[in-house]
């Protein structure tokens, strides 16, 4: 500050200022708005409830908003409210208070000639603070003063002075700094003691509801949409929405214009061009210009663009200044997307071929110390594709090729890799592609390329001489290049060589950092996927499941959620093909909801769990479903299915056609070739079984009898069918043969055992055996009804109906195979005899306690009232339930009062 006596008292009404120049009228006039301005209620409520508070700092980068806002609400105001735009803060102290002095008088406000005038630009008297302080400090209400661009004041003293006479005004005067800086006032006071408002650049982005407010005074209304996405591209800065809303205006479609505008190419690129890079220096303006090819930074990666060791400073300085450098938390920054725009623009136009360098530099910047998608963009927008391999074989990500969240994204930036350089890196990247898309010739020949690059020499540790240069680079490339020979040897039916590769995997496993498994644990749920598949292939059913249900069991995460739902799919035709419909149908629906929820859509994994369900359907004679999913297994492939997928297609389809009685279809759908390096024994027996089954409905059962010879060994689907056309070619006692070879329970399940039971009791009807012909009837029905399989005795033939009319057969069949009884009151068919569907006869202690059931008793009521356990109980009323072919309490009792055992 000045000393004492050099600022005398002034004339009344000064009309110059201390350099003796006269005062620009314009920087105390209140800005005008414009027609089309929008006043925000949100933000001068704001300002109204910061009365209490002697100091209000609205702060915000250029064309926030902030000035009209301010200009808005200080219109508003009953009182004096003195304005200054602080144009002259920078020709000095005693300029600048001549000017607020000037703003006072201007305002209204009398301010004694005792005060005083600044006589010298540089220089203010303290008195004169003093003075003006006391003044303002014996106002009855306080004095609003606003100074507009306040940032132009960057003299420490000005500040020091403005901070004394707003102390020691006290509530006389309330000052509203307008400003894209930090203004130069002990802030951290203000904050600690409540006395200072702030109003900031994320406060005064305009809302969604606002933007289209202010296009629709504008003109322009559009859907809601469209209104967010221009607003998520603006970040909501008021200056950027206006000039938009003006040029959509003069557009014939002006929702279009604002979804594909080329920033660099309005108005928007002079106004921040003009308002902030050619305001920086020029180190400043080249860091810009540089970081722009990027989505964020920190200054480390911006030092590495720029060669230089300065950007922490000038990030810091540019994000204080509001001069659109977002501070991300945490040493990260970002651009504002149009002004990233509008410098990359700038960039390519000052400086060709710089940003592929750039583009370079942050790659390999990255591939050390960022994420690797980031790395990948770069790498790729330079056309590294050496970096961009490396980075994502080094980091094990190989894998994100076939599933995951990336799969789109890493296809679109490798479909612009050429053929050329070729690397063990680029090598395998392009193995994966092509294998992914099932060009195994292709997919192979690099993939073998890449392994003998990678093999270590003779005598050495292979560690030598190789891309990466790091023993954690080359254990993850080698087992990436074990998954890779995995997934071939699925795809090529050849399950020695996927065994082979797995253990390979697996000693490789110990050697790859525990944190790349941890990233990526999609690579070793995949291997595994494949592993299973190629051994369900070869009829390793017990391994193949234990594979499978080792990443079932490992729980679904984004990452592994596509192997998770293809091992469902795969466990669930191993279910299948054991005769258990009713397990794999919940595995193929749990498969088919991961696909629901978004998870994407597997070479074979909703595709295999709908021709699972299709197959249960034809077992449950619900054909038009059957077609359905049978259909819709052919729709979710997106790709070319593995010999276990194309197998089970042939084989459902096939069956389905049985069903339809198309036998012509159905030979030609079991004789669909499957190339495969090695035959897979249940795809041959379950073909071969559509076969027999289509010559047998067509009267050629010899021929059945001779497809089915070869295949019968092992197969119990097989030993069914062959027992069938044995007994159709008149040998009954080679069909009974066959047939103890079934061994029922274990891993057989009701499809299997229930066909056999049908036709034994065929046998045992041909021999004149009918009491066990109906025993086994009975057998297959108690079977068949919890499953539903309707379709073996569909395919018994005649003989079967007659039975299933008979007492008690009859009850066994009714309500899921045949029509139920007639409802209560209803007409009786003519011949019809009253049911008495009671199989086996009730137990004493059965007729006990269904004779307290029909008292309404609880199962711990007749416990107890029996002097027996509750789990006693339960197994008479499972027994009881059994004999009488139903499944509730009520409808137990009110068969047993039907049949008169109650």
């Amino acid at each position: 500050m000045a000393g004492p006596g050099e600022n005398g008292p002034a004339p009344p009404a000064p009309h110059a200022d201390p350099r003796g120049d006269p005062f620009l009228r314009t920087q105390f006039a209140v800005p005008t708005r414009p027609a089309t301005f929008l006043r925000r209620d949100r933000l001068v409520g704001h300002l109204d409830d910061a009365r209490p508070t002697p100091l209000t700092v609205v702060q915000g980068a250029a064309g926030a908003g902030k000035t009209l806002l301010v200009a808005d609400w200080a219109s508003a105001r009953e009182g004096p409210v003195a304005w200054l735009t602080a144009q002259a803060a920078d020709k000095g102290c005693g300029t600048f208070w001549a000017y607020l002095l000037q703003a006072l008088r201007l305002a209204g406000v009398p301010v004694d000639t005792a005060v005083g005038f600044p006589t010298e630009p540089g220089r203010v008297h303290d008195g004169l603070l003093t003075r003006l302080a006391a003044e303002l400090s014996a106002r009855n209400t306080p004095l609003i003063v606003v100074i507009d661009e306040y940032d132009r004041a960057s003299d420490p003293e000005i500040a020091d002075q403005l901070e004394f006479v707003l102390h020691q005004a006290g509530h006389g005067m309330r000052l509203v700094l307008v400003t894209r800086t930090e203004p130069l006032l002990p802030l951290h006071r203000y904050r600690a003691a409540g006395t200072v408002t702030e109003i900031r650049n994320a406060e005064l982005a305009f809302t969604c509801d606002e933007a289209a407010d202010l296009l629709a005074l504008h003109g322009l209304r559009l859907p809601a949409a469209d209104v967010d996405a221009l607003v998520e591209r603006t970040r909501g800065w008021a200056a950027g929405l206006r000039l938009c809303a003006l040029a959509a205006r003069g557009e014939p479609d002006p929702g279009t214009y604002l979804k594909e505008f080329e920033a660099d190419r309005t108005t928007i690129a002079d106004f921040l061009l003009a308002e902030v890079l050619k305001r920086q220096r020029a180190e400043t303006q080249d860091l810009l210009l540089r970081t722009s090819i990027l989505e964020r930074f920190c200054p480390d990666l911006a030092n590495a663009l720029t060669g230089r060791a300065d950007a922490e400073l000038i990030l810091t300085g540019l994000h204080r200044e509001n001069a659109f450098v977002e501070y991300l938390g945490h040493a990260w920054f970002r651009l504002h997307p149009l002004f990233g725009e509008i410098l990359r623009a700038h960039l390519r136009a000052r400086s060709p071929g710089l940003e592929s360098e750039l583009h370079r530099r942050a790659a390999h910047w990255l591939r050390r110390s960022g994420p690797l998608g980031e790395t990948l963009g770069h790498a790729a927008a330079a056309y590294d594709w050496e970096t961009a391999a490396g980075a994502l074989v080094g980091d094990l990500a190989i894998g994100e090729i076939f599933t995951g969240l990336h799969v789109d994204d890493l296809s679109e930036l490798f479909s612009r890799m050429g053929s050329e350089p070729t690397s063990p890196a680029t090598d395998l990247v392009r193995a994966a592609r092509e294998l992914s898309r099932c060009d195994i010739e292709r997919g192979l020949c690099r993939l073998h390329r890449a392994e003998q690059a990678l093999a270590p020499p003779n005598g050495s540790s292979g560690d030598e001489g190789v891309e990466g240069d790091e023993p954690a680079y080359l254990a993850a490339a080698r087992l990436s290049c074990a998954f890779l020979e995995v997934l071939a040897a699925r795809l090529t039916g050849a399950p020695g060589r996927a065994e082979t590769a797995a253990r390979a995997a697996e000693k490789l496993r110990r050697e790859v950092p525990g944190r790349l498994l941890e990233a990526h644990p999609e690579l070793i749920a995949l291997l595994l996927t494949h592993l299973g598949a190629a051994r369900l292939w070869a009829g390793r059913i017990r391994d193949a499941r234990a594979a499978l249900t080792t990443v079932v069991d490992s729980g679904r995460s984004a990452a592994t959620a596509q192997a998770h739902q293809e091992c469902l799919g795969q466990l669930a035709l191993i279910d299948y093909l054991k005769g258990w419909p009713d397990k794999a149908e919940r595995r193929a629906l749990a498969s088919v909801t991961a696909a629901d929820r978004g998870s994407p859509p597997p070479a074979s994994g909703p595709g295999l769990a709908s021709l699972v369900l299709a197959a249960v359907a034809v077992d449950r004679d619900e054909l038009d479903r059957a077609q359905a999913l049978l259909d819709a297994a052919a729709e979710a492939r997106h790709l070319p299915l593995d010999p276990v997928a194309r197998a089970g297609e042939s084989i459902v389809a096939g069956r389905l056609f049985l069903a339809r009685g198309d036998t012509q279809a159905a030979l030609e759908a079991a004789d669909r070739a499957v190339v495969a390096d090695v035959p897979s024994p249940w795809a041959e027996a379950h073909t071969a079984s559509v076969a027999a089954a289509a010559h047998l409905a067509e009267g050629r059962p010899e021929l059945a009898v001779k497809l089915l010879e070869a295949e019968a060994d092992g197969e119990p689907v097989c030993l069914v069918g062959a027992a069938l056309a044995e007994l159709a070619a008149g040998r009954p006692g080679a069909a009974a043969g066959l047939l103890d070879r079934v061994r029922s329970g274990g891993d057989v399940g009701p499809a299997v055992t229930v066909r056999a039971a049908l036709v034994r009791a065929q046998v045992a009807g041909a021999a004149g055996d009918f009491a066990t012909q109906r025993g086994l009837v009975a057998q297959a029905l108690r079977e068949a009804r919890r499953g539903r399989l309707r379709r073996p005795f569909v395919d018994a033939g005649p003989w079967l109906r007659p039975l299933l009319r008979t007492v008690p057969l009859r009850a066994l069949a009714e309500g899921w195979l045949t029509p139920g009884p007639p409802t209560a009151g209803g007409p009786t068919r003519a011949g019809e005899q009253p049911p008495l569907p009671v199989v086996e006869e009730l137990s004493g202690r059965e007729r006990d306690v269904l004779r307290r059931l029909a008292q309404m008793m609880s199962t711990q009521e007749i416990a107890a009232d029996m002097y027996v356990s509750v789990n006693t109980v339960k197994t008479h009323l499972k027994s009881a339930y059994r004999k009488l072919a139903v499944n509730r309490r009520h409808d137990a009792v009110h068969r047993a009062r039907d049949l008169g055992l109650l």
